[in-house]
């Protein structure tokens, strides 16, 4: 088991480090990399929320670990912003006891000098480059993953990421929740992938369960939830803000989702404004 982690730990890739701090400018929009992302959070708390609607909480001191490929975003608590440490690294993904669900969190406050030392010291080599911190960068993050592994309390398991995953794909997702509001047609995003649009109608089915426009009308019907719980606009007024070129059609395709009508749904779950 620790000769088969050391030689996938061998096989990863330092892509970029930063930080990050909550301030008016944050946006929280769901988005995905063809690669694993850890954020160590420094302060503050929040949230991560996943393509599958899973909000997990996180506070200082916990490492967030996203797998390539899936979707998220952070959400930080405005009376007490989030400030992380963001790592990406390309090669490798993680899983717990052989479960993927893709991402974990892990609380790391008894071991933080050692997790926050390989961290802040691969931040001043990416400042401070020199010829010899491509090298050390190297060491220190695969320093930094054995420390991951070795200072977890579960089974945490890493393994080489399988780099056939489809890159056009995520590209697919990314700019569907970007630009779900614009006419947005199969032809339209099968000429900026390059791709066959049945083609790519198969794969992306295949990567994410949902044709490529049945992906984008329920992202459609994803924000209209939130404006009709939060809101006052008129149904047809959000029907057009969310990209639905008709208002009927919008309700008709909302109570196929919800077996209920837009307006019943506001009253089920309306927000005192």
């Amino acid at each position: 088991m620790v000769i088969d982690t050391v030689k996938n730990i061998t096989k990863s890739k330092f892509l970029y480090i930063s930080t990050s701090h909550y301030d008016v400018d944050w946006h929280s929009t769901l988005h995905s990399h063809p690669f694993t992302e850890l954020f160590y959070v420094i302060r503050g708390q929040g949230s991560f929320q996943f393509r599958d609607q899973t909000t997990v909480p996180v506070k200082a001191d916990d490492m967030a670990i996203i797998n390539p490929n899936v979707l998220h975003t952070e959400i930080s608590d405005p009376d007490n912003p989030l400030e992380y440490i963001v790592v990406g690294i390309d090669g490798v993904a993680f899983s717990i006891d052989e479960h993927d669900t893709g991402f974990s969190i892990h609380n790391y406050y008894k071991h933080k000098h050692d997790i926050l030392f390989y961290l802040k010291s691969i931040l001043v080599e990416k400042e401070d480059c020199d010829s010899y911190s491509e090298m050390i960068i190297d060491h220190l993050l695969k320093t930094l993953l054995i420390n991951v592994i070795r200072r977890t309390s579960v089974s945490l398991n890493i393994s080489d990421e399988d780099t056939s995953l489809n890159h056009d794909c995520i590209f697919i997702e990314n700019y569907i929740n970007i630009h779900y509001r614009e006419k947005i047609t199969l032809d339209l995003l099968a000429s900026l992938t390059f791709m066959n649009k049945y083609y790519l109608s198969h794969m992306f089915k295949e990567h994410s369960g949902y044709a490529p426009i049945d992906f984008l009308l329920n992202k459609r019907i994803h924000e209209a939830e939130k404006l009709l719980a939060n809101t006052d606009l008129s149904i047809s007024q959000i029907s057009g803000i969310v990209g639905f070129g008709s208002s009927s059609y919008f309700s008709q395709y909302f109570r196929k989702v919800h077996n209920m009508s837009a307006s019943e749904y506001r009253k089920m779950h309306r927000v005192l404004l």
